[in-house]
């Protein structure tokens, strides 16, 4: 089979038939032919893959597509860091599940404490919504209060209990003073939403307020906005959350998913120079492998051991994937950050000449390792309720343009950048970027 990519002309655009064919095919088996909601509708077709390598996915059509999705997130080291592979074979040869424990798991722990600032202890589990739940258990255990404070646009997964305003339109969303809590999905329990109260983003004085009246658990947010856009905190929103916490007793979680071991070694709290009380990860943590964590203060954290809190899972710190969080955290290293922000700040100012000479308006903001295309907006946003000016169709017509050109972005406007993404790949990219930008332009 021949390998197309983005290096070739744009008269020979790539095409995705077999790809389609397959999602129908699956569809007989598989609700949708996807395993997750957010793999469905994408255009021109989900695409079904055969193997990876580097920055680069190989498809089923035989086109080799320099990958930013980047499994949504977690594949920081590229798609097949040959060290994370050995460490992770050699420990299949040792096996797979014990239902017990492991030096791997002590040692991947040890490493994380080391690394984030307010990791005291550390509980492993499989997935960011998993261990989202635990860190809420935790606070409501701690603080004998129920009231959970979320914000808009910010996901925390996809349970009942904190699915509300992920991407709320604004004709049902309420004031900002008061904002609805609206469902994320049909046949969510409407009163999972008691527990929640959701808050705009980035006002400080309103969040103050609130905690004043000393009925809140805890407040979860993303340190940085970095699942619908990629928008950092205004200056002192986050110290003056934390202080306002300290001083009302509610627990400050921080959502690290998406941001830890992107924005730094030690995540966004380290990149900020703010520390929350708990704190969940997972994506980049373990370089692809289903590895998830919730870590924070020793007395918190203890209540699991001491306090009558349940954390279980049969496949919390399975060796294989213990194996790869050593790999890949003992990767993580100052100097291997300077060189992807290197790269990443000459891809961002790249992206955004590009859309200038073609004349489209657009922000393009964030973080070298995770930044934000949003079309239509003419200044950089500051909540979610900013992004909803984003002009989507334009933009999901920019990444289908790319996408035939061998270049795969996600159509929420996220761009993630790997160690895989060399200064070569960035250039095949900015050229299929120039090229979709004059043909998305000049319709």
């Amino acid at each position: 089979m021949t390998v197309r990519s983005a290096s070739e002309p744009a008269g020979s655009a790539l095409s995705f038939q077999q790809s389609a064919h397959l999602i129908q095919e699956h569809s007989r088996w598989i609700a949708g032919g996807v395993n997750s909601h957010f793999r469905a509708n994408i255009a021109p077709t989900p695409l079904v893959f055969d193997r990876a390598e580097g920055p680069y996915l190989f498809d089923a059509d035989g086109n080799r597509l320099i990958d930013y999705y980047l499994g949504m997130g977690p594949m920081i080291l590229g798609h097949t860091p040959p060290h994370v592979i050995a460490a992770v074979r050699e420990q299949i040869g040792a096996g797979i599940l014990y239902a017990g424990q492991t030096r791997l798991e002590a040692e991947a722990a040890r490493l994380l404490c080391d690394m984030v600032p307010c990791a005291q202890r550390i509980r492993f589990g499989s997935s960011g919504s998993e261990v989202v739940q635990a860190a809420i258990r935790v606070a409501r255990a701690a603080t004998g209060r129920r009231k959970i404070i979320k914000f808009e646009g910010h996901y925390h997964g996809w349970f009942d209990n904190i699915l509300w305003s992920t991407a709320p339109g604004l004709n049902a969303a309420g004031s900002e003073d008061h904002p609805a809590a609206i469902p994320g999905s049909a046949g969510q329990d409407p009163q999972a939403a008691d527990g929640v109260e959701i808050m705009v983003w980035n006002d400080l004085e309103r969040l103050r307020h609130r905690l004043a009246q000393g009925d809140v658990a805890a407040v979860i947010m993303e340190p940085a906005m970095c699942n619908a856009g990629a928008i950092e905190a205004d200056p002192g929103y986050l110290e003056g959350a934390r202080d306002a916490c300290t001083a009302h007793g509610s627990i400050l979680i921080f959502d690290e998913v998406i941001t830890g071991f992107r924005l730094a070694p030690g995540g966004a709290q380290e990149r900020f120079g703010v520390t929350p009380d708990l704190t969940t990860f997972g994506k980049a943590l373990a370089n692809g492998f289903p590895v998830a964590a919730l870590a924070g203060r020793a007395d918190l954290m203890d209540l699991f051991a001491t306090g009558g809190v349940l954390h279980g899972g049969t496949y919390n710190a399975q060796c294989i994937s213990m194996a790869a969080t050593v790999a890949t955290l003992r990767s993580l290293t100052t100097p291997f950050y300077a060189s992807l922000e290197q790269r990443g700040r000459r891809f961002m100012q790249g992206m955004e000449e590009a859309l200038l000479r073609a004349g489209i308006k657009a922000q393009v903001s964030g973080f070298p390792t995770i930044f934000h295309v949003g079309f239509g907006l003419t200044k950089p946003a500051r909540n979610y309720r900013d992004l909803t000016r984003v002009d989507r169709a334009a933009y999901i017509g920019f990444t289908t343009a790319l996408l035939r050109r061998g270049v795969r972005a996600l159509e929420r406007g996220a761009w993630f950048m790997s160690d895989a993404h060399d200064e070569a790949v960035i250039d095949a990219t900015l050229a299929a970027v120039e090229d979709a930008a004059k043909e998305v332009a000049a319709r």
